[in-house]
């Protein structure tokens, strides 16, 4: 990894691991330890927030220079010269993460029970920074999640359906980022460093429907760039082919270095959000299961019934 790359990350309070991995604690970790206050992805599917380990194997690897992204994207590798092992990774993580959540435990708000439980994650969010998918050994890092009794979900931008097809196993949640109702919108949003990623994107909805887990699409929505009724249609068309369980429709937030490119005016309000996932579980006939305005999404389900991760210790 470049020194200077890599000196920025941890400026940043992200925990290096390897040599292309990284870690950073979650806004909801804090929350959660200091005031008891949840994830929205503990509101909808049942994970602990303070046991949730925040991670990417790709941290300096993305095809994508999304205009609404928050992180660094001083992306230089495009290929992975010196590939770690899934154990390693895992194990370097828990650690890092170890360290990061140190100094909560002197704090008088730090709920100590829920501190201990934090050192011991049993949930591992793929995401963070870069494209996770990119990252050959992703299916062996998901085996070795499951082998110790770890939940995991995958966010990836869809541009690598050739990874998910040989992917064994697969995450036991599938989050898929759809950010543009159409090929022009995306090409102007996502800033993509590959010239088919809508296509791959395409053939990865194509997939979804025959892949053996819980499978969610993230719309991620932009005052003024992809949100506008004239586009439900769009994104109704799009969702059809992946048929997910649900979808989370999930304003942008105004943070980061997102704010070099991007304008206040461009972050939704929660009414905002609500209001365009109201019209697409309509269009779609999908349940409007849950919100949290705070995190300003909504939760639409393909099926009545709710099924969460409700096994969490």
């Amino acid at each position: 990894m470049n020194p200077e790359f890599k000196k920025i990350l941890e400026k940043q309070h992200y925990a290096v691991v390897g040599n292309h991995s990284g870690v950073k604690l979650c806004h909801w970790m804090r929350q959660s330890l200091l005031f008891d206050r949840e994830c929205y992805k503990q509101t909808f599917y049942g994970i602990k927030s303070h046991r949730c380990l925040q991670m990417t194997p790709a941290i300096n690897q993305c095809n994508h220079m999304c205009l609404f992204c928050w992180r660094y994207q001083g992306f230089t590798e495009k290929e992975f010269t010196d590939v770690d092992d899934p154990s390693v990774i895992l194990d370097g993580s828990i650690e890092a993460q170890r360290r990061l959540i140190t100094g909560f435990k002197g704090d008088e708000r730090c709920d100590q029970k829920k501190w201990k439980e934090a050192n011991d994650p049993n949930m591992v969010a793929c995401s963070l920074s870069g494209e996770p998918t990119l990252y050959p050994r992703l299916g062996e890092f998901f085996e070795e999640c499951h082998n110790r009794n770890m939940t995991t979900f995958l966010v990836t931008n869809g541009t690598n359906p050739e990874a998910l097809e040989k992917m064994d196993p697969l995450p036991k949640q599938l989050y898929v980022s759809i950010v543009a109702p159409n090929k022009d919108v995306y090409k102007k949003i996502c800033s993509p460093l590959i010239p088919n990623g809508w296509e791959k994107i395409m053939r990865t909805l194509e997939l979804l429907p025959s892949l053996d887990t819980r499978t969610v699409i993230r719309h991620t929505l932009v005052q003024g760039w992809n949100m506008e009724d004239k586009y439900i249609k769009d994104y109704s068309k799009l969702d059809k082919i992946a048929s997910p369980m649900f979808i989370e429709p999930k304003g942008y937030v105004f943070v980061g270095y997102s704010r070099k490119r991007m304008n206040l005016s461009n972050m939704p309000s929660h009414d905002n959000i609500r209001d365009f996932g109201g019209k697409l579980a309509d269009s779609l006939g999908y349940n409007f299961a849950m919100e949290k305005p705070k995190s300003r999404v909504v939760l639409l389900s393909r099926d009545q019934k709710m099924v969460t991760f409700d096994k969490q210790n």
